[in-house]
């Protein structure tokens, strides 16, 4: 992670005015270096996150910034609190990415006061906010004006190819670690069919946030309604049903993500209503036939997705996904398998509680 005195030091490179009072790491996230700066001046307190974009992961930052730029001015035109979105501060020269001399990629949000983010969700309501406001997301950014959005990690949710790349990592087994993980890549080859799903449904191509899992979704601290969605480094097109599986991944599994007792690991079928409900609440209007018909098994794509994706980084040797201890991606994969086995389990409960909801005889 980059020394926060040098993070500090950035800070000059944006429009900012006052005078710096407190600076300290902020969140925990899987790929940027985030901070929290504090700034007091006649006005008051103002509060913003500055966040080193990983370059190492993606590839093209200037790109990326020209798509959160678009997408938090095209949001904050519609909101009617500007205070409660996302919103870039400028750098000095004008733009909205500070590249330094080293060839980092810097760049600022005002800080959304009085709200919070939970790494799981802890009651029904929390889902259906989170979802609301996932659904709510999407439906504001329906009419983008062209041109297309870049694809900031291409392929991003193409899971046949996230498939492929486990194979590969497999095959060259540079770490000699597969045959310690057989049970896993033995899921991993059964469940090749389940990763086409998505991609064979012939679903259209919309503005999507790809990385819904329920830490990124603000919620107001007083009331507990959905505020926004952060984390917008992967906007970019796709299908809204990759947004929505994720968020069953995240949301509906009742342990960690890296949880190493798997008997805590189990999907909650009133997490999963109460998403529906609330991402139907705002998406009714714009959703297609075809994508609420893959509502249900989106959830256990995307997982089976991650899964593929944290074995595929340890089996290379941990090089994509920050780690905290040894062993913590493979933890990951067998938290993210385990569950795509509940949500299989579960899935004519998933389809009972689909047709309920869309028949209007509750949930």
């Amino acid at each position: 992670m980059t020394a926060p005195q040098d993070a500090r030091s950035v800070l000059r490179r944006f429009q900012i005015a006052g005078q710096l009072t407190e600076f300290a790491p902020h969140g925990g996230g899987h790929i940027n270096d985030s901070y929290r700066a504090v700034y007091q001046d006649a006005g008051g307190i103002d509060r913003y996150l500055l966040q080193r974009i990983n370059h190492a992961v993606f590839k093209q930052p200037a790109a990326l910034m020209q798509n959160i730029a678009r997408v938090t001015t095209h949001l904050t035109a519609k909101s009617s609190d500007p205070q409660r979105t996302l919103t870039l501060i400028p750098a000095c020269d004008g733009t909205w990415v500070h590249h330094d001399d080293a060839g980092n990629w810097w760049r600022v949000y005002r800080f959304i006061e009085n709200a919070h983010s939970c790494e799981a969700a802890q009651s029904p309501a929390q889902a259906f906010e989170a979802a609301k406001c996932m659904g709510h997301f999407q439906r504001q950014l329906a009419d983008l004006p062209p041109p297309r959005l870049h694809d900031t990690i291409p392929d991003f949710h193409h899971t046949p190819k996230r498939h492929a790349a486990l194979c590969a990592a497999i095959e060259a087994d540079v770490l000699n670690r597969a045959a310690a993980v057989k049970s896993e890549i033995d899921f991993a080859l059964r469940h090749e069919p389940t990763s086409r799903l998505l991609l064979e449904a012939d679903l259209p191509e919309r503005v999507t946030h790809n990385d819904t899992k329920i830490n990124n979704v603000l919620l107001d601290d007083g009331t507990g309604e959905g505020v926004c969605l952060v984390d917008l480094d992967t906007v970019m097109p796709g299908l809204v049903v990759y947004d929505f599986g994720d968020m069953v991944r995240t949301t509906t599994s009742s342990a960690e993500e890296d949880e190493r007792d798997l008997t805590k690991v189990t999907m909650r079928l009133p997490m999963f209503a109460a998403l529906l409900n609330g991402y139907l609440e705002t998406s009714a209007e714009f959703l297609t036939n075809a994508e609420r018909n893959m509502l249900v098994c989106s959830g256990k794509v995307i997982t089976l997705e991650m899964g593929l994706r944290f074995l595929t980084d340890y089996l290379v040797g941990d090089t994509y996904y920050k780690t905290h201890r040894p062993g913590q991606n493979l933890d990951r994969c067998r938290t993210q398998f385990h569950l795509v086995q509940s949500l299989e389990d579960h899935e004519a409960q998933m389809h009972q509680i689909m047709n309920s909801i869309m028949t209007g005889s509750g949930s």
